[in-house]
């Protein structure tokens, strides 16, 4: 890929998407673990938080904007900028009395700006680097992604209960993390307006065509692919299972032993899962990504669809067994997250190559809001089911959920070679 400004790879991916995970871990984990912390009901917990995926799930009817004005790149560093002033705003209003509801709304913002952010960030990816280097990255760029939900759900999570502890009030110790991940992304935007590279077919690619014509026609090609169903139905109902069981992962291990959980602390669910399952998740993104640039997706799909869902029996197990043993609590939490991060790598290639074309940013914005589709409306309900049925039926019936993603990884079609570093 041409550059005006070449320059590595290793000097802004990394980064990139470590800034891109930072408010996606803020909505969809850090906020149950706040509200769980601050007495909200598991029920409300599920359904709210849910609904922050919604800017995720309907990013697709923007995404043709971000193609058609501006460059990736601009649109890029000006949303993390977005992002980090939405940040500060949540902080500084978990000390209002109806911090639940405004806060939510922040959070909403937030998650506008960032899902147009992945938006262009995905897009200036594909622009930034040769096809082949891509699949080489993907590894990579899954890594730190990976490293930031550690770092979100790790340390600062720790932190934050240990604060609540010492200060005594989980309100102020929340805003204080806040106040940090907005410091973070900050710098995050100071560092990519410098070392950005600017590819020469960064440009808006409406011009000279009639704006509304583009952005129909860039829903239309998506929509008009060959094998359109097997697409939508192997992006809906991969993550089917995982939808509805990590909006309860959190409860779950927090809650008491006497009430179906885990009995654990904020800070010793931030150790278990936010730092050993994550170094895990992690690991498994790596060893995926390594694996299919060597076979290809093709040959690893059904390894990776294995690897991504049957180790949802951890929680039957530890949901019916309630061990009070730390390190084994630890050791099956490591299993299920290195086995999510091996198989997932294949989910993320399908939508690179589903996305090959003219529209490859809109058309990758498209796969990943139906991906987020998949994700909020069974997340929605999620809370209720589990009310309704408790932890141990709760998790045997989000394996039975997973059922549809064997089926569709039966039909759907790949290229053979894709994926495979020449």
């Amino acid at each position: 890929m041409q550059t005006s400004q070449a320059k590595s790879p290793w000097l802004w991916v990394p980064s990139l998407y470590f800034a891109q995970a930072i408010p996606y871990v803020v909505a969809m984990s850090l906020s149950v673990i706040m509200y769980k912390d601050m007495g909200v009901s598991n029920s409300d917990i599920a359904f709210y938080t849910s609904l922050l995926y919604l800017p995720w799930v309907i990013k697709p009817l923007w995404s043709p904007v971000v193609d058609m004005f501006g460059t990736k790149r601009g649109w890029t560093v000006t949303l993390q900028l977005a992002v980090a002033a939405s940040l500060v705003a949540v902080g500084t209003v978990l000390h209002l009395p109806a911090f639940f509801m405004v806060s939510l709304a922040v959070m909403w913002l937030m998650a506008f700006s960032s899902a147009t952010h992945d938006i262009s960030a995905d897009g200036f990816y594909m622009l930034g680097l040769a096809q082949k280097d891509q699949a080489a990255f993907v590894g990579v760029r899954s890594t730190f992604y990976r490293l930031a939900t550690l770092a979100g759900q790790g340390p600062l999570v720790v932190l934050a209960g240990y604060l609540a502890v010492t200060m005594g009030d989980a309100h102020k110790a929340w805003s204080i993390v806040f106040f940090i991940l907005a410091g973070v992304f900050a710098l995050a935007f100071a560092w990519h307006q410098m070392v950005l590279p600017r590819p020469v077919a960064d440009h808006a690619v409406a011009r000279g065509t009639s704006p509304l014509r583009e952005f129909f026609g860039t829903f239309g090609a998506f929509f008009g692919k060959r094998d359109i169903w097997l697409i939508l139905g192997f992006i809906l109902t991969f993550r089917l299972g995982e939808a509805q069981l990590l909006k309860l992962v959190a409860p779950f291990l927090k809650d008491s032993i006497a009430d179906g959980g885990l009995g654990l602390s904020t800070a010793q669910y931030g150790v278990a899962y936010g730092t050993i399952g994550i170094i895990a998740l992690t690991l498994g993104g790596l060893a995926g990504g390594y694996l299919i640039s060597r076979l290809g997706l093709k040959r690893c799909l059904w390894l990776m669809v294995f690897a991504v869902h049957l180790p949802d029996l951890v929680f039957v197990y530890l949901s019916q067994a309630q061990p009070e043993n730390f390190y084994l609590i630890s050791g099956f939490l490591a299993i299920e997250q290195f086995g999510y991060g091996f198989g997932f790598t294949a989910m993320m290639l399908y939508m690179i190559m589903v996305s090959e074309g003219e529209h490859k940013t809109a058309h990758y914005a498209i796969c990943t809001g139906l991906m987020a589709l998949g994700m909020m409306v069974p997340g929605m309900w999620s809370g209720d089911l589990q009310e309704y049925l408790g932890y141990k039926n709760f998790f045997i019936w989000t394996c039975l959920a997973t059922i549809p993603a064997f089926i569709m990884a039966a039909l759907v079609k790949i290229d053979p070679e894709f994926g495979k570093k020449q």
